[in-house]
């Protein structure tokens, strides 16, 4: 075929590319083209890292959603392992995804926080590593890729390319205009690598649309791309908003469960796309699809049978949803209870790979586990897992300072200055504190959470270019936290 005759061919596939995300074609054929591409072999898959923003634990079909319609994620649960156990590393945006960056507690680096919460913090940032996640895959020959929310520094050197990101086309703050692109600070938000760039639709579906470019481009190699969607966090502005509808509201956060559902809807329509396309390049048996959210929902979400929601280590702030399918290696339509976390998906990724670390190697450190083994033989082995959420005072944000631990089934919460123990196996909503008749295992587990904090915090000093904490982070709780409403994500 001649460069000439191939021009048709390219301009088709971008005009199908453009409906697909409007939902106004089926899903493609595969083409002669995309019949000779060579798929990876089995032990080296594409990976395919879906991040969602503020998803609550219930607001998918496969996690009990009555009557929100979200196929393409059900989809994929069916024809994956679904995690009912599955903890982001924190309460908020940027803590869990400096975890998955690096594989390790983000209180290590001293990010626990959303960055550009608190004055001055436009200047803090992740500080790049050699072990990061995308740049050690780039080294083993992976083309790495990010569309979306990045929210780890705002300056040029703290940005994705500087990560080892080869492409990247989103955000770097904590959330834009759907429409505008604006930041909230009124400048555009939307960068292509290290320049500004312009957009004209729906954020969502820009994302979508970009990052299925990126898998046609890369279905030749093996490829890491991460598609961090803005949905479902504020502003909640859904699709077909008429235009008087469209400017920057008064108040970030109104919104209505409607308009919720309906950018919920149209993320889940953007996975769909993702996963049409995979299985159009011939690519879905030998790719990883890992899908889950940065943290708990807020107000508009569902965290049921969840207690509270985002900024809190209760279990509605840090349980989320979690989907891995790769058909040449795990079982399809399984639900596994093995605990997990965040940075379980960046030492899962690099096994993956085959790029686990060896002793001596900076990333030997990383603290999550391969899940692959685990959800293939449909095993499952008891963890010790931590949290602390030291966050800034935010608006209508229940912020003071917290931790928890989970062992086992057994989760220690410290909210301020109040204790609590609960036997989660019976307990998932935190209904029913067992502190003041197990005082034993209260004791154990508080000393377990003392010792991981001098343990962190020791390893934050040493560390060059760990971001302290801003002064006053912490609050003492106004009331006893079990007061709000349980449930659903409004407090």
């Amino acid at each position: 075929m001649t460069a000439a005759s191939r021009r048709p061919l390219r301009r088709a596939r971008t005009l199908a590319a453009r409906l697909l995300v409007a939902g106004a074609l089926p899903a493609l054929a595969p083409s002669p083209d995309h019949a000779r591409a060579q798929p990876p072999a089995p032990d080296r898959p594409n990976v395919v890292l879906i991040l969602m923003d503020d998803l609550g634990y219930g607001d998918l079909g496969s996690y009990g959603a009555p009557g929100v319609r979200t196929p393409h994620l059900d989809r994929l649960a069916r024809e994956g392992v679904r995690l009912t156990d599955f903890y982001a590393n924190h309460p908020s945006c940027s803590g869990t995804r400096a975890a998955l960056l690096t594989g390790r507690y983000q209180q290590r680096v001293g990010i626990e926080w959303p960055l550009g919460a608190v004055p001055g913090d436009t200047a803090r940032a992740l500080a790049p590593t050699p072990a990061s996640l995308p740049r050690r895959l780039r080294d083993a020959g992976y083309a790495t890729g990010l569309v979306g929310k990045w929210h780890l520094g705002w300056r040029p050197e703290f940005r994705p390319v500087a990560y080892g990101f080869d492409e990247f086309l989103g955000f770097v703050c904590d959330a834009v205009h759907y429409y505008t692109h604006r930041g909230f600070a009124g400048p555009h938000e939307l960068h292509d690598g290290d320049r500004a760039t312009r957009a004209d639709g729906y954020l969502t579906d820009e994302i979508t649309a970009r990052a299925r470019g990126f898998l046609e481009r890369h279905r030749a190699r093996p490829f890491f791309l991460k598609v961090a969607y803005n949905a479902t966090h504020w502003p909640f502005q859904a699709p077909g908003l008429p235009p008087e509808r469209r400017a920057r509201p008064d108040r970030l956060r109104d919104g209505t469960p409607a308009e919720y559902a309906a950018m919920l809807q149209r993320a889940d329509s953007g996975v769909g796309v993702l996963l049409r396309a995979l299985d159009s390049l011939g690519l879905s048996r030998h790719t990883l699809v890992v899908f889950t959210s940065d943290n708990g929902g807020e107000w508009l979400s569902r965290n049921a049978p969840l207690f509270h929601r985002k900024f809190t280590v209760w279990e509605g702030g840090i349980r989320v949803p979690a989907i891995l399918r790769w058909p040449a290696r795990l079982p399809a339509g399984v639900a596994s209870r093995q605990v997990g976390i965040t940075m379980d998906l960046t030492a899962t990724i690099l096994a993956a790979a085959g790029t686990a670390p060896a002793a001596g190697d900076p990333a030997a450190g990383a603290e999550g586990i391969d899940l692959v083994p685990l959800l293939a033989g449909r095993r499952t082995v008891e963890r010790t897992l931590f949290w602390r959420a030291i966050v800034p005072a935010l608006p209508d944000a229940p912020t003071r300072g917290q931790r928890a631990v989970r062992r086992g089934r057994w989760k220690y919460v410290r909210d301020g200055a109040a204790e609590f123990v609960f036997d989660l196996d019976a307990d998932v909503g935190e209904r029913h504190d067992l502190a003041a008749r197990d005082t034993v295992r209260l004791a154990a587990l508080r000393r377990l959470v003392a010792a991981w904090e001098v343990a962190v915090d020791a390893e934050r000093e040493r560390t060059p270019g760990a971001v302290r904490r801003p002064a006053a982070a912490e609050q003492p709780p106004p009331t006893d936290p079990r007061a709000v409403r349980r449930g659903d994500a409004r407090p």
